[in-house]
């Protein structure tokens, strides 16, 4: 078959011909349609994810949209080392193929899937978020930080603040869910202010895309009104480091206030779980309720386009 193939971390991806992967017993072969380059798949296929794993020649990919043989349509994932999906064929679990309804079109399955599975696994399981509760979504202007303040909306949040960097795309996250909008790109000081003003009645979950500054200037505003009001707790959910790969974490702000932080990526969620919540995710994108900005290419096209795939405010989606 082809594939997209890498044999270092340090080379982009080579279009090439790979021996077809063989299913073990409990998985089913995929001819694959479309699979987005997230950026979990270029951190993994880099090595700057935890979880890269330093086997070669490695195909690159966590999930996509592809068809049984019997002609379903369908979404899967928990695809094998060194298997992954920017190939002609893939193969995954059974319990993991889920059949896709005819609204759901390849390009947005294989684009929405990974960011907003992460975001509902991160508001639901690690955020815990209760009905009527206060959203902070950190890098909301990336694909994945927009579909996060969408979901959090709909899962029942009673406000939502969407903090990002990008001018024109925050102006649009109104229209998407929130109710108030931050540019990060101020002095650290007024960032905290304008946090702590958006929050006043109280921020419940943080879903934190970026790490680094912006979440010192969160927590800073949080521990502020704290101690000034006896906050209850602030669940800060780790998903991503776009702007850095640590914080400053005083001891005193674990004691002046309710933080508490988790992550949500790989290894934090039981597989049970993830598999109980793709089909209610699948259900809310068949609704139409969610978007996702996309752009596809052929995977023949991978060593071409795979640096473009570090655009965040889309995905990109490639078709075998």
């Amino acid at each position: 078959m082809k594939a997209a193939v890498i044999h270092s971390f340090t080379q982009p991806p080579a279009y090439e011909e790979i021996a077809d992967p063989t299913p073990q017993p409990h998985e089913t072969l995929i001819h694959v349609r479309a699979a987005g380059v997230h950026p979990i798949v270029r951190g993994l296929a880099s090595g700057q994810h935890y979880g890269s794993t330093a086997v070669f020649p490695q195909i690159p990919g966590v999930d996509g949209v592809g068809q049984l043989d019997d002609g379903t349509r369908v979404y899967f994932g928990l695809v094998r080392d060194p298997y992954g999906t920017l190939a002609e064929l893939a193969a995954a679990p059974r319990q993991m193929c889920l059949p896709l309804p005819d609204t759901l079109d390849d390009a947005t399955a294989a684009a929405i899937f990974n960011p907003g599975l992460s975001a509902w696994l991160a508001l639901r399981q690690r955020g815990q978020l209760a009905q009527g509760e206060t959203v902070l979504v950190l890098g909301a202007t990336g694909a994945s930080g927009r579909l996060a303040v969408q979901l959090a909306k709909l899962m029942g949040a009673g406000r939502v603040i969407a903090a990002g960097r990008d001018p024109q795309a925050l102006a649009q996250l109104p229209a998407l869910g929130a109710d108030a909008v931050i540019s990060l790109d101020q002095p650290r000081p007024a960032l905290v202010q304008a946090i702590a003003e958006a929050g006043a009645q109280g921020i419940h979950v943080i879903i934190d895309y970026l790490w680094g500054a912006p979440a010192e200037a969160a927590i800073e505003a949080i521990t502020r009104r704290g101690l000034a009001h006896h906050a209850p707790r602030v669940r800060l959910v780790e998903v991503g480091s776009m702007a850095g790969p640590t914080i400053s974490l005083p001891a005193a702000v674990l004691r002046s206030s309710g933080l508490e932080i988790s992550g949500s990526g790989m290894g934090t969620i039981p597989r049970e779980q993830i598999l109980a919540a793709v089909p209610q995710f699948l259900d809310l994108a068949a609704s139409g309720q969610l978007t996702v900005a996309t752009r596809t290419a052929p995977l023949s096209e991978v060593g071409e386009v795979w640096a473009q795939a570090g655009d965040s405010r889309q995905r990109l989606v490639l078709l075998p």
